[in-house]
């Protein structure tokens, strides 16, 4: 019948545990808590993160800028008027008679207008080089936008876990103050008949003040966690509440090795990234190369001119009409475009190492995570399995105590070992999850957390 009565006491004070914990949660919620997803998160930050719309803004630009006028394509026209005027004296002197005929103040006027184009046919493939280069800008700004994406996709899906693990912590923690409070009503009941002494009493008042001073320390990291989510997604009232669909950090443990190395190689951006570059490069001694060849360009052009003479027989003067031609060249001699292509041999040799050592890199980065996701999943299942004598131990510990054959200091023991055991299962639940995130950015999927 005792053990009956110490099993219903225990049970209710877990459940008087829960029910704190829940309410914190509740108080730090929004009305609707079905819509904080992850998946939400990830698209409210894609829209208003102030750092990726800027990148949109340059790619935009990029994409401005890959036009046929900009690489050189399309005639250039131009239209212009003008005015010319002259005041001048003047004395001329014959030559027979030797009679000079003065001016003075003389005043001519010339007023103009024209209309005029040129167009580069042919520039020696420069032209299309220039195309091909401005396309491959835009294509390489479309990249960096991803790279961007993807760096702010980890970053805010690892501080969504975040705040998971500080809500999970917070309510460990507000379970030990409520079985720290529970231990502190018995002593002080026991005090009171003489059963315990000031000492058990004041350990448990220790205890209890220790653990809700870690409690309201995590309340502030709980808070900082919250801002830095609402940071990232640019939300403008910090202080709102905040939930998150989940409870808890499920960890992915079906990833492989091989699929992860064969995927970063086929999608990772930085690695598209350096193949552009060395593109870039390639294209950069094409540029070179155009001027080997001759150029050819078509002009044409309408002007007039009306003239206003201030001395002669001429009063005015009109001239119009339209003039053409054609401008064919080579160049013969340029000391620059040999040392210029070698320059660029060597830019493209530079392109082509700088990916084989990216490469490289990733697959270290690659070993080194996938190592540390292996050790901290076999540490979790570990964890796990003590986990369970750390309950087990602890209700042996309450239900000794409540009979009195277990000291204060034996309890609280056995209340820290399961404390601790149940914080080395959330690290290694959060540093698991870390390690998959890096794993999926490094392979280019890291856009999966935003299915779920």
């Amino acid at each position: 019948m005792r053990f009956i009565i110490l099993t219903i006491s225990y049970i209710m004070s877990i459940l008087a545990v829960l029910a704190p914990a829940n309410s914190l949660y509740a108080q730090d919620t929004p009305v609707k808590p079905e819509v904080a997803s992850l998946p939400l998160f990830i698209t409210t930050g894609l829209k208003n993160n102030y750092d990726l719309r800027i990148v949109r803004n340059e790619e935009r630009m990029a994409e401005n800028s890959a036009t046929r006028a900009n690489a050189g394509y399309l005639p250039t026209i131009t239209a212009n008027t003008g005015y010319d005027g002259s005041a001048y004296n003047r004395n001329t002197t014959a030559r027979g008679t030797g009679d000079v005929t003065k001016n003075r103040n003389t005043i001519d006027h010339t007023l103009s207008a024209g209309l005029n184009a040129e167009w580069t046919v042919f520039d020696g493939f420069k032209i299309q080089t220039n195309y091909k280069r401005l396309q491959e800008l835009r294509r390489q700004s479309a990249t960096q936008t991803r790279i961007a994406i993807e760096d702010y996709v980890a970053d805010l899906t690892a501080e969504y876990y975040n705040f998971i693990q500080q809500h999970i912590r917070m309510r460990n923690l507000n379970h030990a103050v409520a079985l720290s409070k529970e231990r502190l009503r018995i002593v002080l009941e026991r005090y009171s008949i003489g059963s315990a002494s000031r000492l058990d009493m004041q350990q448990a008042q220790v205890d209890f003040n220790a653990d809700s001073a870690q409690s309201v320390k995590q309340h502030e990291l709980l808070a900082s966690s919250r801002i830095r989510l609402y940071s990232l997604m640019a939300v403008k009232d910090l202080e709102s509440r905040l939930t998150v669909r989940d409870t808890a950090i499920n960890v992915t443990t079906d990833l492989t090795f091989d699929t992860l190395w064969s995927t970063t190689l086929r999608n990772n951006a930085s690695l598209i990234k350096a193949a552009q570059n060395r593109t870039l490069a390639e294209l950069d001694l094409k540029s070179i190369r155009s001027r080997d060849f001759p150029y050819i360009k078509l002009g044409a052009g309408y002007n007039y001119s009306h003239n206003i003479y201030g001395t002669g027989s001429t009063k005015t003067r009109d001239n119009w009409g339209a003039d053409f031609g054609v401008k064919i060249g080579l160049n013969i001699f340029d000391g620059n475009k040999r040392s210029e292509r070698r320059n660029a041999k060597i830019n493209i040799e530079n392109a082509e190492l700088a990916q084989q050592s990216l490469e490289q890199s990733l697959k270290a980065d690659l070993a080194d995570l996938w190592q540390a996701y292996q050790n901290n999943l076999r540490l979790l299942a570990l964890e796990r399995q003590n986990l369970l004598t750390a309950q087990e131990n602890h209700y042996i510990a309450y239900e000794r105590y409540m009979l009195g054959d277990l000291s204060g200091i034996e309890m609280r023991e056995a209340q820290q070992s399961l404390l601790d055991t149940e914080e080395r299962i959330l690290e290694a639940e959060y540093n698991t999850k870390l390690c998959e995130i890096s794993l999926r950015q490094l392979s280019g999927s890291i856009m999966v957390y935003l299915e779920e």
